[in-house]
């Protein structure tokens, strides 16, 4: 069937060669995730939680080994992968802690008054098999987003990694069996991308949840509904910040270069575009351009930087397409946009401005460290401007007036997530995904718990 072999992103250097599953492999794997699902969903909440509890204490023992494969798999830097185990462990914990009063039964009343005979509720009763397609940014913290509100609801889940993660996967799946789960709750299937379509086929896979390029999520929704399966996709952003004319400029300065950077800027909710109304853009462009300067790259097994380097060739040749087609079209280069002599696959900390509609970085979704500023005269041009893209993931507003802001986020742009005088993260509290071009669904919180069970209705007479 194939093999992959995993490449440490700072060095180019060879890590680990995987063989894909055959068929018959994946058909027994499959099987395992059958046989524990019975068992499994008859636990109580309480019975489940004690093994996300053990979970999240084995996370945090393990943070700095876990930090460190992420590294040398996928480049991330020592420091953020720690922050990511951290919140794996506080996801766990959290659905252990809530997922039954989220899953609660749920009474409606039709009878005026209620009738002491009649009765009817809803139930929430897990599905089965849930396939999980999980990116390679985040690889720890996107699995258990899915897997902790998936197998507290009663489900059991099938995870296809990204295969330069292919190790994360493995440590992930071997951590929760040592956590003392019951083998098939959570199945790891090292295969190739043409190898999904079958899964999403077997009847015992009841949905497929994505996070991935738009691409991955048009094939991937395009199969689950041949199979007639509930998907949840969690897609690409263009994150459109605004930085009004009474905004605090360190401030959104500050924020904005955090979000621009995080995990090498290889984030869906990172912010991309930095809209900026004309009376303020250079007090703002000087602001973030020293911040951005400041910021240090590097090997993170070599030393400590701010950054580590992008997780493939491929994604930093993509990336430097972007700003160069830019400055051609007509962008002005304010930092950055040079590829680095050496081994591994880093980028500079890069801002643009002068970014107008048409160009690559307001087009396209730029996963690395390029920051695209554009110019807008007033307001209106700039919600006008932040409204004009195909994707809706995230976004947010600087300005000091909060009631303004918060009128501007909530009513008037088109994304699935808005702060206001601050940047976008995820939280497991908290639902989360897209609208458009990034995807539909949400995960975690009650309403991400409530994707992948049967809502079933009780009615007695």
């Amino acid at each position: 069937m194939g093999v992959f072999t995993t490449i440490n992103p700072s060095t180019g250097e060879a890590l680990e060669t995987y063989s894909f599953l055959t068929p018959s492999e994946v058909e027994s794997r499959i099987h395992q995730a059958q046989s524990a699902f019975a068992d499994w969903a008859a636990l109580s909440f309480a019975e489940r939680s004690t093994y996300f509890l053990r979970l999240a204490a084995n996370l945090r023992e393990k943070k700095d080994d876990l930090a460190r494969l992420m590294t040398r798999e996928m480049g991330k830097t020592l420091a953020q992968g720690v922050a990511e185990i951290d919140k794996c462990a506080i996801c766990c914990e959290y659905f252990a802690q809530s997922a039954e009063s989220f899953l609660l039964p749920q009474e409606y009343v039709l009878d005026a008054p209620p009738s002491a005979t009649n009765k009817n509720y809803v139930v929430f009763k897990p599905l089965g098999g849930i396939l999980a397609v999980m990116p390679w940014n985040f690889p720890f913290w996107q699995v258990i987003r899915c897997f902790a509100p998936s197998a507290m609801a009663g489900n059991v889940v099938l995870l296809k990694h990204a295969p330069n993660t292919f190790g994360c996967a493995i440590a992930l799946e071997n951590l929760v069996v040592a956590s003392g789960f019951p083998a098939g709750v959570l199945t790891n299937v090292v295969i190739d991308v043409s190898q999904v379509e079958p899964i999403i086929h077997h009847p015992f896979v009841q949905a497929v949840t994505l996070t991935g390029s738009g691409r991955a999520g048009a094939v991937v929704a395009a199969q689950a509904g041949a199979a007639l399966k509930k998907s949840v996709l969690e897609l690409g952003g263009s994150d459109p910040y605004i930085i009004l004319h009474d905004a605090d400029i360190e401030r959104a300065a500050e924020s904005c270069v955090q979000s621009r950077l995080t995990n090498m800027g290889q984030s869906c909710i990172a912010a991309k575009r930095f809209i900026v109304v004309e009376s303020v853009r250079k007090r703002f462009e000087e602001a973030f351009v020293e911040q951005m300067k400041s910021r240090t790259f590097g090997n993170p097994l070599e030393g400590i930087f701010d950054l580590g380097s992008m997780a493939r060739t491929d994604l930093r040749d993509n990336l430097h397409r972007q700003a160069i087609e830019s400055i051609s079209q007509g962008a002005t280069l304010l930092l950055g946009a040079a590829i680095p002599t050496g081994r591994g696959y880093f980028y500079p900390p890069t801002v643009l401005t002068n970014v107008k509609a048409g160009m690559a970085a307001y087009q396209e979704e730029t996963f690395g460290p390029v920051a695209a500023i554009i110019p807008a005269k007033d307001e209106e041009e700039a919600i006008h401007i932040a409204n004009d893209t195909s994707y809706g993931l995230g976004a947010a507003v600087f300005t000091q007036d909060r009631e303004r802001g918060e009128y501007i986020a909530a009513e008037r742009i088109n994304a699935g997530f808005c702060a206001v005088n601050e940047f976008v993260r995820s939280d497991p509290r908290l639902p989360f995904g897209g609208v458009k071009q990034s995807g539909y669904g949400r995960e975690m919180a009650a309403f991400g718990i409530r994707e992948f069970v049967n809502v079933k209705m009780i009615y007695v007479r």
